[in-house]
């Protein structure tokens, strides 16, 4: 990594930034509460979400933010973590979370090390490479990261307030909390039932710490047909697995990603406004398309001879047998020693012990919206209500108005909001709405402060000798 370039960078960032009197200078007003201060907001989660939603607040003039993760520093996020794709999805030249500022964008960091032509002859970046400039992201912007930190629970104060219990012991105060916390943020991955009869070290979720060297010449199977399902399945081939077994429900791959068809920037700024029933139609259609998982990913997979992809061959019953399991199908049984699901993700609030306080009060979408006939979902079903600022609305109005002041920032706020809260194109457009939204509310919140600043600035422009004497003309 060339560190001269990146200074070059940094200090072409600044002048970028210098240049639109941006950061704001600081407006809201400080808080304390028994004598401990106030954070104007906090975000939980440190991955490309919440990094992007803290420096959005803070050009926009929001000081106080406090960003926490729990994944020691450079590990925030799926990127070296569970993802296990080599390269990303979306091509190269997409702006991601750089808010408009052409010196923070990934091309930029590329270019400043690697040079441009290495730039035109890049494919798709490495995984590992967005990690790089994600972090790089973190210390250009001088974004206030916390790692090593867990949110426990999100307690309501009698004041307004609302209070971060962590892990240790710690309590912090906030105005607000941005929940930038991922796919599974408000629930967990999703697994069959058929799962939890069978012993744990037999399976595991794509979400989950796999040892794929411990695969080395076993014969393993995958359920799914998306991308998760392909980049795993890859990961245990090139471990050494002996056979591979891909499970698919439907009787052919998918291969139309439906929303890049109507991408634009129509989409990004106007699905929100869209009728209740025209959000879900769009959704419903793009999700029962299915996204197809990458070129790349699938011939990842199909190069190497011991791979069987079973397709119209859903997973039907799970059983243990002979030191291994035997996954039961229309097609048969197949004897496995380590089965991996990459089903997905569901919102399930009762399962965050950080919402225990709010999930009760947390309106869904099935809360108030049947689903239309014949376009029944239950993850569009199960999707978070959100107000206009991302924040959580209230099943029964007056139980619970902290969550007025809970905003969803994660994947989850897609039938909401579209899809600017998860994926690489749209990201600096939710930070945006989300930060402008908080800082309309925080402007509307301390209106009395504000108008005593009004009413106590006394700083003059004209000094009274600005219009020369002369005698009153006759």
């Amino acid at each position: 990594m060339s560190g001269t370039g990146l200074a070059a960078l940094e200090a072409r960032l600044r002048r970028d930034l210098e240049l639109l009197e941006l950061p704001a200078k600081p407006w809201v007003p400080e808080r304390r509460a028994e004598g401990q201060p106030v954070l104007d907001v906090a975000i939980v989660g440190a991955g490309m979400a919440g990094l992007a939603a803290a420096a959005a607040l803070r050009l926009d003039g929001v000081e106080r933010v406090q960003v926490l993760d729990r994944a020691p520093e450079g590990r925030e996020g799926p990127w070296v973590t569970y993802a296990r794709m080599e390269t990303l999805r979306s091509p190269k030249g997409l702006a991601g979370p750089a808010l408009g500022l052409p010196s923070l964008t990934f091309r930029a960091f590329f270019e400043a090390q690697h040079g441009a032509a290495a730039w035109d002859a890049l494919g798709k970046i490495p995984r590992a490479l967005w990690m790089d400039y994600l972090t790089w992201y973190r210390r250009a912007m001088a974004l206030p990261v916390r790692n090593g930190v867990e949110v426990a629970l999100i307690r309501p104060r009698e004041d307004g307030l609302l209070a971060l219990d962590l892990a240790g012991g710690e309590s912090l105060l906030c105005r607000r909390v941005v929940l930038a916390s991922g796919r599974d943020g408000l629930g967990s991955h999703f697994v069959p039932g058929m799962a939890r009869g069978v012993d744990r070290r037999f399976w595991a979720h794509s979400r989950e710490a796999i040892n794929f060297a411990a695969l080395r010449g076993k014969r393993v199977g995958v359920v799914g047909a998306g991308a998760s399902a392909m980049d795993n399945a890859a990961t245990a081939l090139e471990a050494g697995a002996g056979a591979l077994h891909l499970f698919v429900r439907r009787p052919a791959l998918p291969r139309v990603n439906k929303f890049t068809g109507i991408g634009s920037q129509g989409v990004v700024h106007g699905f929100a406004a869209l009728p209740d029933e025209w959000k879900w139609r769009f959704l419903h259609h793009a999700g029962a398309a299915q996204t197809p998982p990458p070129r790349d990913s699938t011939l990842r997979v199909s190069r190497h001879p011991q791979a069987r992809l079973h397709l119209a061959c859903p997973v039907t019953g799970l059983r243990e047998a002979g030191g291994g399991i035997v996954v039961e199908t229309p097609q048969g049984g197949f004897a496995l020693d380590f089965l991996i699901f990459a089903t997905g993700f569901r919102v399930a609030l009762e399962e965050r012990p950080e919402l225990a306080l709010l999930a009760p009060h947390i309106r869904l979408w099935r809360d108030r919206f049947p689903s239309p006939a014949g376009q029944e979902s239950e993850e569009l079903a199960t999707s978070p209500d959100l107000a206009p600022d991302f924040s959580f609305q209230e099943k029964r109005p007056g139980e619970c108005p902290a969550l007025a002041r809970v905003h969803a920032f994660n994947y989850p706020a897609t039938l909401s909001h579209g899809k600017l809260t998860g994926d690489i194109p749209a990201i600096s457009a939710g930070a945006q709405r989300l930060s402008r939204a908080i800082a309309a509310a925080l402007f509307v919140e301390d209106r009395e402060a504000h108008f005593e600043r009004l009413v106590a600035y006394d700083t003059p422009e004209l000094l009274g000798d600005e219009w020369p004497e002369r005698e009153a003309a006759e």
